[in-house]
């Protein structure tokens, strides 16, 4: 067997600043969005960019990088083609979970639960809101389907761009749209030294949200 590669020896102590019970809002999306809020202005890149992980119709489990566009009560909104992978996905398996590796604050966050279409007026909305390369884009691309060239793709936004001159509207393609992903499970990490870390995990109950210390 050749080995091209040993683990890497590489190791960050993430120091001794504590997570405790008491410093967590008992409502695990108001906690969310303060890390978030500290993500953002701590300036790193994408804050909001999460790894999504899905089950496919064969069971395989797949994951991608996609980016948080809105943190409501009700949980957390993405954008996506309903035709890829990760949407064909979810329509056959309307579960996910989405990982935020904030690890220059020594923090992560997973969120697990059930996924839903947004209604088309709030598609349309977002849609409406992007810059219009990223529209174009948006329509000319058959997300996650092979292609011969990136000339070809390129080719389909020319032409798209032609068809829809600044200042026309370019419409949400109906294959194009929003989800959101209502927790059931939040967890909460902090990274501490020796990898003695501090986690908690939100479970939902009838009655409410309950906290829940878990091991490193």
């Amino acid at each position: 067997m050749m080995i091209l590669m040993d683990s890497l020896s590489t190791h960050t102590d993430y120091g001794t600043v504590p997570l405790s019970a008491g410093d967590l809002d008992p409502d695990p999306i108001a906690q969310f969005a303060r890390w978030l809020g500290e993500a953002d202005a701590g300036g790193f890149a994408e804050p909001n960019a999460m790894v999504l992980g899905t089950i496919d119709d064969d069971g395989m489990p797949s994951s991608r990088t996609v980016l948080l566009r809105r943190v409501r009560a009700e949980g957390l909104e993405f954008f996506t083609n309903y035709d890829s992978r990760k949407g064909r996905a979810l329509a056959g398996h309307p579960v996910a979970t989405a990982v935020f590796p904030w690890y220059g604050q020594q923090r992560q966050v997973i969120v697990t639960g059930s996924v839903t279409r947004l209604d088309a007026e709030s598609s349309d909305a977002y849609f409406a809101s992007r810059p219009r390369d990223s529209q174009i884009a948006s329509a000319a691309s058959r997300q996650s389907q092979p292609i011969e060239s990136r000339e070809l793709l390129e080719q389909r936004i020319e032409e798209l761009a032609l068809a829809y001159p600044e200042g026309t509207a370019v419409p949400r393609p109906a294959n194009w749209g929003g989800f959101l992903l209502s927790p059931i499970r939040i967890e909460f990490w902090k990274g501490r030294s020796s990898r003695v870390h501090d986690r908690f995990v939100y479970d939902r109950h009838a009655e409410g949200w309950g906290i829940t210390r878990l091991q490193p």
